[in-house]
Formats: C-alpha cells, structure tokens, sequence
C-alpha cells in the first residue's frame, strides 16, 4: 500500500492530523470490503446505464453508502470539527464526493448514540483511492477541569495546532472498495475520543495532543440508538413509514440523501408541541408539510438496512428549528428557573456551539413533555435536579459570558436520565446507590437543595434512593457498580429521588482499560503475549499518570492490583483489533492475528505509547474480557 499526503497552501498541520485524516478514510474505504479479495483482476462491474449521482433518475443504476458517526466514551465535553470533504476515486480515474456538503461534528456528543450523516449515491464499480479534507480551523474543544469546562487546543506529536489538509491514499489491487448498484452499504466511523488524545489540562488552553484511533465498521461491534435528522418529504401511511432528506447534526441547509424512516404502532411523536402515537404521526408529519424538520431516534436493522424509529419530534418540537434550544443536564434549580450544565445551545438563526451553563426560566405555561409518556400529564415540577432536558424558548443573548433562555412561553422535553453509583442497600422495589455521576457528568456538581418534601429529605449522593418497581434485582450486590436509566422524581417530592426504568448489573457494566508508558513508550508492555490473552505488566516503571480500569463509575488503578491484568476476547460477538502508529491503523477481527502482529512488532526496538480496550472487566478475577483493544507503537 502506499499512502501520500498533500497538505493545503499554507496549512501548518503536522502529523497527527494527516494520521486522523489518513486513517479514517483508509479503514472506510477497507472496512466497505467486508472481508476483501485475493482476485487482482477486478474490474467495474457492468451496468445497464450510467449512475450520475446528481441526477435522480440514475439512482436505480447507483448504489447507497450510509455513512454514520459515533464515539467512544471519553473526558471531553465537546470536541466539534468539521469535515469538509470525502471523495473516492475509481480505477478509471472518475472522482466521486461523498459528502454533499460540509458538516460540523460534535463527537463527544455521541457516546450513546450514532448519527446517520448521509445516504450518498455512488456509481457502482472498484473505487482505487480517496481523498479526505479535515477543517480544525475553528474546532470547538472543551474539557472538564476542576468540574468546569476549559476550552482546549488540539495539536499534533510536534504541538502544532492542527488547521486544514487534504489528503490522498491509494490502494494495492488487493484492497479495493467494490460497489454494486441497488445495494446499500452501511459504515460507522468510531472516533475513539479517549484512545485518540493524550491531555494537559494544566495550561490555558489545555492541550490535547492527537494519536487517532479511528475506526469504520460495517456491522458495529457496539450497539447503539441511531439518531436521523431531516426534513420531511412525505409518508406512507400503508407501509408505516415517512422519507426526509437527510440533514445532520444541527445543520440548517443541505440535503444529505434520501432515507426512509419505519415506524410502529408504539412510536412516540411529538409535532408542534403535540403528542401522539403511531399512524397519527404521520398524519401530523403530513400535516405539517413537507420540509418539517425531523429527528427520530430508534434501531437499525443492519441487515436489511431498515431504519425503526422510537421517538419522532417534528417541527417546533424541533430544537433550533423555530426557537432557540438548549439540551444538557439540570445541575440545579430554584423556584422556576434552572441551571442546565454541560448544556448544547442551539439558536434559531445561528449555528450550534457548545456553552457549560445556561439558566432557564420556567413557568405555568411551559409546555412539558416526557419519553414514554405521551398523552399523560406532564408538567414544570417533573424537572428537577439530575434531569436530562431539552428547552425550547428565547435566549437574552448568543454570545453573553451566561447565557439565559426565557421558556415560560416555550417548551421543555425529558429525556431518559443515566445514572453511574455503587450499591449500598437492595430492598424489594428499591435500590440505594452511593451516586457517582449524572449523564458522565460528575455529581459534585449538582446541588440537590429542594428536591425533598422537607430539607431533611433532599436527594443524598451517598444514599440516592431509586425506585425499581418491578425491575429484576437479582443482578444487584452490594459495593458492585451500577447503571440505571430513568427520570428524577418530581421537584420537592423525594424520596425515592429516581425512577428507574432500566437497571445493569454489574456484571455487564461497560468497562475501559486505558494505560500510558509516556513519551518515549516502552519494550516491554505484557509479561506475556499469546492466544490466551495478554498479560499487562501494571509494574512497569515507564506507565504514565494514564493507568486505569474505569467499570462504570469506579475507577481502578491498574498500579496498585496485586498481580498483572489479563486481557482476553470475548468468546461470542463481533469483536475488533488494532495496531496503530504514526503511518496509519491496521484492524484485526481475529485475536491471534492480532497478538501475532503486535508480538512481531514489539521486537526490542520499537515501543508502545498507549493501550486501550473496551469491553467488561471482573475485579474478583483481574480479567478484562474485551471486544476492543487499540496499541499506539512508536517505530523507531
């Protein structure tokens, strides 16, 4: 393979960036193979006519790229950049754009969820190279330091802000994209925030220097809800289904493809500030009109392609559609007005940006709705403290040091709440938790004052009172971790302080090992490396100040077990391997592939930088069973 890059005139971005943008359309232009050919004679397929994506009535001759965009978790509050292009090139030299236009991404705000970000026509064919163009121009950064958000410049391996280039990458005959028509193919880019950067929050900016893992998928190893947004176009009320045009994010123009959204009998919609269910959705979607702007949040059928939606939200309902919106996490309120931290300001006539607190004014007329409660009654005192919102309003300011929404004549929308504790009691219908975090938001930084009928009974971190109801128990012990979906009680009325409407028990909370050797790396990472597994070395004098287990709120310092950490593969499911240095990523479905490759390449001179894996780990045992692992090596 050979890979070459050529920078924009002007552009002072190094490395890092040529990696991140050099790996992303590499492993999407790999992954799209699924599992490749050894035949070095493939050609175009033939096609009765020509595709022209451009023109409608080619599309029956093209074939679909679904592009969508997600994150693993990590420390940053916002990481916003744009991309500003993505081309593949065919074996006969004809250059196809697979963004139709630019896009800004927040990828931090995509732990739980995957964007769809576009449904591209491509013309059918064996597709050669690619050529990605990156913007971190006006990337907008953000980390938590001190429980505040500080703002954070991303540099390269030479500390370099990173800017704008473009970047070409040809393939061997051996690893060709080929497309077929009437055949959609679907890939998830995961930008491994976490694996991805090494960061100092101790400077003004903090810096983040870049080592990307990022990785393309056609079946996603980790599943997750899929968030589509665009404007209507119509619906089809025999086969239960509406179309839009495909417009990310919070972009306020553009048509990104054409996608077809399924719904049931249970969907829940909420169009101009109405509730209903199922068929009389889209009679409101129909309604409305066409170019309504939607955003439906629901499953992907992978194999068939097929999109379901459980939550639709149409026009007004629509943050930043036809007023300002601000989503994040209620950290505190008093009387009618709230503290949204970790807030997304959307503003109705401007682009989305990232701003920590936002205060919002409530009252008697706010309109509230609730997921899963359509058709109940729902009101301002079912906000309170921990909630995760969505306002709808008029803001006193875009750009003020604290910004206000005034929603008294608007809207608000709650959302499923997510909680990180570890168990302290487990009755019958109830679990108390010593409460860690909040949305992965620390809950230091939730003032709980009035959530109690009386002050002696507010909501208490160290014994946070959730109702289960029904929910089995049986997963929950003592001192375990615990994670729990559903919504604060009412404001003054705790205890309980939450209802729970899903529970995981420990023993299926999501776990990630993360450990550094510092700048210079080190020979020797594993006192073993084979089949069975590797075996970190937690004893190793060059780990840096990244050495940690973190299974779901407890975070556990690798330095101090008593004997190495065994990583292992999960036995059943997809799972993914990869080697990364500074000249790309090489991805392994295979564990011993992997541990072949990376026992061949630690061969005394070159040395590991970083590690991580994800996956679920057992503390009784000191075994990371993992369906993830990421080794950053620096070549000497």
């Amino acid at each position: 393979m050979k890979l070459s890059n050529n920078r924009l005139p002007g552009n002072t971005a190094a490395n890092a960036l040529q990696n991140l943008a050099g790996i992303l359309l590499l492993l999407l232009l790999l992954t799209a193979c699924g599992s490749g050919s050894n035949d070095n004679s493939v050609a175009d397929p033939p096609i009765a006519a020509a595709c022209v994506p451009t023109d409608a009535s080619t599309a029956s001759e093209c074939g679909t790229v679904l592009l969508g965009m997600t994150d693993a978790d990590g420390d940053f509050l916002s990481y916003t950049v744009d991309v500003v292009s993505m081309t593949l090139e065919k074996a006969s030299g004809v250059l196809v754009e697979v963004l139709p236009a630019s896009t800004r991404i927040d990828f931090a705000s995509y732990v739980e969820r995957t964007e769809l970000v576009t449904a591209s026509l491509v013309p059918p064919g064996v597709y050669i190279a690619g050529t990605i163009t990156l913007d971190y121009s006006a990337a907008d950064v953000f980390v938590e330091a001190a429980g505040d958000a500080k703002a954070t410049t991303v540099v390269d391996a030479d500390g370099e802000a990173l800017g704008r280039a473009e970047f070409r990458i040809e393939l061997s005959d051996r690893e060709q994209l080929v497309i077929t028509r009437g055949r959609p193919s679907l890939l998830t880019i995961d930008f491994d925030l976490a694996a991805s950067h090494r960061v100092d929050i101790t400077p003004t900016p903090a810096l983040a220097w870049a080592e990307p893992f990022i990785v393309a998928e056609i079946d996603p190893v980790d599943t997750k809800e899929i968030r589509l947004r665009g404007a209507f176009i119509d619906a089809n009320e025999a086969e239960m289904s509406y179309t839009i045009a495909l417009r990310p994010f919070y972009d306020r123009e553009g048509d990104f493809g054409r996608v077809t959204v399924n719904i049931t009998d249970d969907t829940e919609f909420e169009v101009d500030g109405e509730g209903v269910l199922g068929v009389d959705g889209l009679r409101a979607l129909e309604a409305a009109g066409p170019g309504t702007l939607t955003v439906a949040q629901g499953t992907l059928e992978v194999a068939d392609r097929e999109f379901t939606a459980n939550v639709v939200l149409g026009g007004s309902s629509v943050p930043g559609g036809e007023a300002d919106g601000v989503h994040g996490n209620v950290i505190a309120r008093s009387g009618n007005e709230l503290t949204v931290r970790g807030a997304t300001f959307i503003p109705a006539d401007a682009a989305a940006f990232f701003h920590d607190d936002v205060i919002v004014s409530v009252g008697p007329d706010t309109k509230v709705t609730k997921r899963g409660f359509t058709g109940m009654s729902v009101d301002i005192d079912d906000i309170s403290v921990g909630q995760r919102i969505t306002v709808r309003g008029v803001a006193s300011s875009s750009t003020s040091e604290t910004l206000h929404i005034d929603a008294t004549e608007g809207a608000a929308r709650l959302h499923l709440t997510h909680l990180l504790g570890t168990v302290n009691t487990v009755h019958s219908g109830q679990v108390d938790v010593e409460l860690h975090a909040i949305d992965r938001r620390r809950v230091s930084l939730f003032d709980f004052a009035g959530t109690g009928i009386s002050i002696d009974v507010d909501a208490d971190a160290d014994n946070y009172e959730i109702l289960t109801g029904s929910l089995d128990l049986s997963g929950q012990a003592v001192g375990k971790p615990i994670v729990v979906y559903g919504f604060p009680s009412e404001f003054g009325a705790a205890p309980p302080d939450f209802e729970g409407r899903t529970l995981v028990d420990y023993s299926n909370v999501r776990s990630a090992l993360g450990v550094g050797w510092g700048v210079e790396g080190t020979v020797a990472p594993y006192l073993s490396i084979g089949s069975d597994g590797l075996l970190l070395d937690n004893g190793n004098p060059d780990i840096d100040q990244r050495h940690y287990i973190k299974q779901g709120p407890v975070l556990i310092d690798l330095t101090t077990l008593g004997s190495g950490t065994l990583i292992t593969p999960r036995e059943t499911g997809r799972t993914l391997f990869g080697i990364a240095n500074r000249n790309g990523l090489r991805m392994y479905s295979d564990f011993d592939d992997f541990v072949a490759a990376l026992g061949n390449a630690l061969d005394g001179a070159t040395t590991a930088r970083s590690m991580y894996t994800r996956g679920l780990y057992n503390a009784d045992t000191n075994v990371f069973t993992a369906w993830k692992i990421g080794v950053y090596l620096l070549e000497p």
